[in-house]
């Protein structure tokens, strides 16, 4: 007795387990993609890009700054020869000294003052290229959130078809016994039996197709959150219906204010105008300050000490008058690309929204045909089901019918699914689908 118990208070408690690991595989669709933001390998580098960018611009920076070098040497000599034309009337009577070594230790400072707007430009080149970033860093993050939600969508719908097709299943292979039996009593032709034993085969094959796709979609979600191999998804209609609906987009507006590739490009234009006068700059000279302090000792003869020294210092590369001219025209079409890939890409967003538009408005008017079809094809099903008993209907009626009911009920099932799916395509389209779930941007 006492060892039952013990059994039973194990079973019981590997049957808590289990149900416990099973509710760890169910996520709102809210929490799978902040999973797969924390994980994804494109969020990462993308993240890494942008904190790229912000030591660049640090660097740009850093030019405004003086330039400060120390340097020191020490010189062993060997036999020196030493003339010195200044004593020349006391080398006569006093031996020169000897002459073996040399020290020097110099500090120089120079502040750039003007190098033709070079250093400015450059900081104003980093810096939008730096924004540019990290708008293509949130753009990666939507892009990760779309692919999230297609799978999440193509998932809940499998689970959902694969589970009304089951229920079919069941009901046809009862059918189908009953057929049997009334084929063994002479009541239908086997002809009819046949019949029925094929839709059973069919159901199968519509089982296995389905379970395929949920296997191999199950695994593509699994992989992008990072979970073990042998993680099995559970979608919950909850899980995915976990929103609202509200400020439905009616036209590109938002998406030429909110869109991140949009605002990444724009950057970039400016990155380019920016490149522009930099290559400009090289017609003009460079004037700085510099100033310094060296310190000299050559032992036995001679030994300088303070001795600083200020002024000012001018260069000027007379060759790229001719030179440079390149190097602009170079610099004026990658601007000149830009602006053409800023112009395609609006076109490009105004069709993009155009068609998440009316995908969602289809989806909308699909769902509410759907639910008459369903209620269409029950009642159908119903009245040839009542024939059929009667004798007033054949088999072939009786299984059309059913197949109808069956796949108006799954477009049914599905049709919210379906609607929520492309509301989300039409934020992305839209460039608000981060807002929706509240990301922390970098």
């Amino acid at each position: 007795m006492k060892i039952n118990s013990i059994l039973l208070f194990g079973l019981y408690f590997i049957g808590i387990h289990a149900i416990n690991a099973q509710e760890k595989t169910s996520y709102t669709l809210n929490e799978a993609i902040q999973m797969a933001w924390s994980n994804s390998n494109e969020v990462a580098l993308a993240n890494t890009k942008v904190t790229t960018s912000k030591y660049e611009l640090q660097s740009a920076k850093n030019n405004q700054y003086p330039d400060l070098k120390a340097s020191g040497q020490y010189l062993k000599l060997s036999k020196a020869s030493i003339d010195l034309k200044t004593n020349q009337d006391n080398s006569a009577t006093k031996p020169m000294p000897v002459v073996d070594q040399l020290m020097l230790g110099q500090v120089n400072a120079s502040l750039p003052i003007f190098s033709g707007f070079k250093i400015r430009n450059s900081i104003n080149l980093s810096e939008n290229l730096s924004l540019a970033e990290t708008a293509r860093a949130d753009q990666t993050k939507e892009e990760i959130a779309m692919k999230v939600i297609h799978l999440y969508a193509r998932l809940y719908k499998s689970q959902k078809t694969l589970e009304l097709l089951k229920e079919n299943q069941n009901q046809a292979e009862q059918r189908t016994a009953d057929f049997s039996e009334m084929e063994k009593n002479g009541i239908i032709p086997r002809n009819d039996l046949l019949k029925s034993q094929l839709q059973v085969s069919k159901i199968q094959l519509s089982i296995d197709e389905i379970r395929n796709n949920l296997n191999v979609t199950n695994y593509n979600l699994v992989s992008i959150l990072k979970l073990p191999e042998n993680t099995e998804l559970v979608i919950r209609e909850s899980d995915f219906d976990d929103f609202k609906m509200n400020n439905i987009p009616t036209d590109e507006k938002p998406a030429l204010e909110y869109r991140k590739d949009l605002e990444a490009i724009k950057y970039q234009e400016k990155a380019s105008q920016a490149n522009i006068k930099i290559a400009k700059s090289n017609y003009y000279p460079s004037l700085s300050i510099q100033t310094g302090y060296t310190v000299l000792d050559i032992k036995n003869l001679v030994t300088v000490e303070n001795a600083m020294n200020f002024g000012v210092g001018i260069s000027y590369d007379i060759s790229n008058i001719l030179k440079n001219n390149s190097t602009v025209k170079i610099a004026e079409s990658k601007s000149l690309e830009i602006k053409n890939t800023h112009e395609i890409l609006l076109d490009n967003i105004k069709i993009q929204v155009k068609q998440a538009i009316e995908n969602y408005d289809l989806a909308l008017k699909q769902s509410q045909v759907y639910r008459q079809a369903y209620e269409q094809s029950s009642e159908n099903y119903r009245i040839v089901k009542d024939k059929y008993d009667n004798g007033l209907s054949d088999t072939n009626d009786l299984l059309e019918a059913d197949v109808e009911q069956l796949n108006s009920k799954i477009n049914t099932a599905l049709a919210r699914a379906n609607i929520i799916q492309k509301y989300y395509e039409l934020l992305s389209a839209t460039g608000q689908l981060l807002n929706t779930f509240n990301i922390t941007k970098i």
